[in-house]
């Protein structure tokens, strides 16, 4: 992969170094505030109304089938997206302006962000994106919570391990892994088609077909273990969280 004024990007740990050396450090956590905001208020539906949401269309039952479980997915990584995509916007604008050239930055701070995308494309720009997104988010969210689901559920039947931190690390990573192969393609045309100047694709869809004509289908995986670190790491940072505040409100509760 090549960068601005030729610089070359070989590998995750080739691109970390080069972008230590020619950036500094501050470099790897660049638009970590926007990241932030977008984390919380994605996670805080998506993963926070999954649960409601598999008592809602099952009436309450305990025999959840995977079919209502990727339903209940569906809804809340789509509820997510309307509530929280410009974040998500901000996030993929704020990160892609670093290779820039010096001087040539669009953005001072994420609120700054906010008020350009709101002032010069309108408040419909900090939704661009949102219909590929939702497609992403579902993706996602079904990849992510009902894989894990099944995944303790599987270990736990068979005895593999208990119910404890070893088994939700090891869901976590099979989550990671699965919701990585599932999701790329969509995260790859999302990133492209969210910030790419107007005018370039005249849809998600069109910036898809440009991608497969001129790139070839590989396009659709470019990034993809640094994808799978970030969603790894993510999926057993976040699940391992969820199940100690669980356990901790339940015990609060009794």
């Amino acid at each position: 992969m090549e960068g601005e004024g030729g610089l070359k990007y070989r590998g995750v740990f080739g691109t970390i170094a080069t972008m230590v050396r020619t950036e500094g450090p501050r470099s790897l956590y660049s638009g970590l505030v926007a990241g932030l905001q977008r984390q919380m208020s994605f996670a805080s539906v998506r993963i926070g109304l999954y649960d409601s949401m598999k008592q809602f269309y099952t009436r309450g039952s305990e025999n959840v089938s995977v079919g209502t479980r990727l339903l209940a997915g569906c809804t809340t990584g789509a509820m997510a997206v309307a509530f929280a995509q410009p974040t998500d916007v901000v996030k993929v604008r704020f990160q892609a302006q670093v290779r820039m050239a010096e001087g040539a930055k669009r953005y001072n701070s994420t609120m700054d962000a906010y008020r350009t995308i709101a002032r010069d494309e309108g408040v419909k720009g900090l939704w661009k994106g949102c219909i590929p997104n939702i497609t992403r988010n579902a993706i996602v969210n079904c990849a992510e919570l009902v894989t894990y689901d099944i995944l303790k559920e599987l270990i736990l039947k068979y005895d593999l391990l208990t119910d404890n931190l070893p088994c939700h690390f090891t869901a976590a990573f099979g989550a990671g892994f699965c919701t990585t192969i599932v999701a790329s393609p969509v995260d790859v045309v999302k990133t492209r088609f969210m910030n790419s100047p107007p005018g370039q694709y005249n849809s998600a869809i069109n910036c898809a077909l440009t991608m497969l004509t001129r790139e070839g289908p590989t396009a659709f995986y470019k990034g993809f273990v640094p994808s799978f670190l970030r969603l790894g790491s993510w999926n057993i940072v976040m699940f391992v969280s969820y199940e100690q505040i669980k356990r901790a409100i339940m015990r609060v509760q009794q």
